[in-house]
């Protein structure tokens, strides 16, 4: 940073993405302000997964202490067949994967990631937050940005504008139309199914009988998979079914009939079924994805996490790469102080080939996981043939990923 005193750094949203981004920004010296359209913060979803490239950023940033002790280390990723629930493959995680990759795996709920972003945010005197303000306009001017708070316009001096506000992101709608390479949500196609379950109820204890313990678990099947991994320190379960449907809701829930899921499931273990029939009533979620050419405006606008990349869950990413943008933009705008065009340039060209990457490998575990057939038959041979340190060693490009190693300050 130079001798001047950075100027202000304005985020829109406070998920993962705009907290993250306000805490690296603080790290780097930058005051703060971020706008939630939210009047008071709640968590939204269930579980989370947060890989070894996620978790050391949390923990330069302070945040890794403050959720660990809710969270839970799993041992392992263990793949089963849904059919006879017969073990295929298990990825190493635990202290072998820490040892591997420099930083622990995790399996947490939204809301104890949320919680301990909050903390960190709340201890420092730079970062301002102000919930209930919807950001529907933006103009960026000389390093002077407008932004418009449901209907009244404030001028706030600043060098960057970042819409974190996710995958319905206000700061990009503002954007489509108006410059090329902006583009709206669009369904997947994929519905997401939710539940959380007490470990000691009859559900708990039916996913218990068939799950790995202490291991997320993904059961294997061509109409759906099913993901389930203990949280809140093992005192409950976060369960994630997905299959296909239809377009139900422009948000994170919706209504959709439980027969999607219930047809998606036929033959499947009878052990299977019963802890899908036990964990309910369960939620549906629309994934919807965002593809589109541009994720920054070289004036001073750039987009995080789902407001730039919504992507499918199967590569559990989502967050990770959230993560991921906020750190690095940071560190970028911090080697390049008064300089946002060059700043934003190379951290888009940094950021799209991993982003890019991270999708061709959820795509891929998507089809692996739905196979059928003489593919599924192949798959199956496949993993019983490769060891599980090599089923490591294929992650390595993504959970080994350190910003200090791409960023050079």
């Amino acid at each position: 940073m130079s001798a001047e005193r950075p100027r202000q750094i304005v985020i829109a949203g406070a998920g993962i993405a705009g907290l993250t981004a306000a805490l690296a920004f603080s790290a780097r010296g930058a005051p703060v302000k971020i706008f939630e359209q939210a009047k008071q913060l709640e968590a939204a979803g269930a579980g989370i997964q947060l890989s070894p490239n996620a978790t050391r950023i949390l923990e330069r940033l302070g945040v890794l202490d403050r959720l660990l002790p809710n969270a839970v280390r799993p041992e392992a990723v263990v793949l089963k067949e849904a059919r006879s629930l017969r073990e295929l493959a298990r990825v190493p995680l635990g202290a072998a994967g820490e040892r591997r990759w420099g930083a622990p795996y995790l399996a947490a709920h939204r809301a104890d990631l949320q919680a301990a972003l909050m903390v960190t945010v709340a201890k420092l005197p730079d970062i301002e937050l102000v919930t209930g303000a919807k950001v529907t306009a933006i103009t960026v001017d000389r390093r002077t940005l407008s932004v418009e708070i449901e209907g009244k316009v404030r001028e706030i001096p600043g060098d960057l504008l970042v819409g974190a506000d996710g995958v319905w992101s206000s700061v990009r709608s503002q954007l489509v139309g108006k410059t090329t390479g902006f583009a709206q949500s669009r369904f997947s196609g994929e519905l997401a199914w939710r539940a959380t379950i007490p470990a000691e109820s009859p559900a708990g204890q039916a996913f218990a009988a068939i799950g790995a313990k202490g291991c997320v678990t993904t059961f294997l099947h061509p109409g759906f998979h099913l993901v389930a991994y203990p949280v809140s320190q093992g005192s409950a379960f976060n369960l994630a079914a997905f299959t296909k449907g239809e377009r139900i809701a422009e948000g994170w829930s919706g209504h959709a009939a439980p027969v999607i899921l219930t047809s998606a499931m036929r033959g499947t273990a009878p052990a299977l079924a019963k802890l899908v029939g036990l964990a309910g009533p369960w939620t549906a979620f629309p994934i919807h994805t965002v593809e589109q050419q541009r994720w920054t405006m070289p004036d001073g606008v750039a987009l995080i996490g789902d407001a730039a990349h919504a992507m499918t869950p199967f590569a559990a990413q989502g967050a990770a790469m959230a993560i991921e943008d906020a750190a690095m933009l940071a560190n970028l705008v911090a080697e390049f102080p008064g300089d946002p065009k060059q700043s934003l340039t190379i951290w888009n060209n940094l950021r799209r080939p991993r982003v890019e990457k991270v999708l061709k490998r959820g795509a891929l575990n998507r089809m692996a996981w739905h196979a059928w057939g003489p593919v599924a038959i192949a798959r199956n041979l496949v993993l019983a043939t490769r060891p599980a340190q090599e089923l490591a060693a294929d992650l390595d490009w993504l959970y080994g990923w350190d910003e200090k190693k791409v960023v050079r300050r």
